[in-house]
């Protein structure tokens, strides 16, 4: 998806911005929620809780994107489907009623093609990392993670990737559905005595991706 065309579109149509700081929540899971909103800068965390209160990531978006595009064409309101949490010092994001949204939508051909695209590229995402959870042991989902975590924030090295984002081993266990960040600690210390990564000053460096690259084909 282009995601010049969409914030291009939204400029040109002079919708507003609004500004969120580091671990500044934009919207609650299950909340009613009025608005659509679309990335413009900035990273962000989105997740869900899960009946038994542990929360569940779902993915981080470091791109403009649009947040969340769910139900019908013209109820004003609709429950939020996840937290959207900003993981950066701030970002930004468009903001603009549901039903104005979507009546820009219905009235522009390439706007709509730009809709089906993510509706179709959200369904694949959400269908492989389902995948990639229940048919991998918790040290290959965590590997299948770390490997996803390259096309987002990999920087090339002399000896692999690192990985230029904090990312805690408890948000870890959340992303590849493990009840516990002592077993997040136990599958990296494994990883790094296996030289497939390195870990310092908090940052992830990819050492082996070939290794890690076998679990997103399961």
């Amino acid at each position: 998806m282009d995601s010049n065309f969409l914030v291009d579109f939204l400029e040109e149509n002079n919708i507003q911005t609004v500004t969120k700081k580091y671990h500044m929540y934009l919207t609650y899971y299950g909340l009613e929620q009025k608005y659509t909103y679309v990335l413009k800068e900035g990273i962000i965390k989105t997740s869900i809780i899960l009946k038994n209160g542990r929360e569940f990531n779902i993915s981080y978006i470091c791109v403009p994107d649009i947040i969340s595009l769910l139900r019908d064409e013209v109820s004003n309101y609709t429950s939020s489907p996840f937290n959207v949490r900003v993981e950066s010092e701030e970002a930004v994001f468009y903001k603009i009623p549901r039903v104005e949204f979507w009546k820009l939508v219905n009235n522009n051909v390439e706007l709509q093609n730009y809709v089906k695209e993510y509706y179709r590229l959200k369904l694949s995402e959400s269908i492989h990392n389902h995948q990639i959870i229940t048919m991998n042991s918790k040290k290959g989902a965590v590997c299948a993670f770390l490997y996803n975590l390259i096309s987002k924030f990999g920087k090339k090295g002399e000896a692999g990737y690192i990985i230029d984002f904090p990312i805690t081993n408890e948000d870890i266990a959340a992303f590849c559905g493990i009840s516990t960040r002592s077993s997040v600690n136990r599958i990296l210390h494994e990883l790094r005595e296996e030289k497939i990564i390195d870990v310092v000053n908090q940052r992830i460096y990819i050492l082996d991706v070939q290794y890690l690259y076998e679990f997103v084909l399961c």
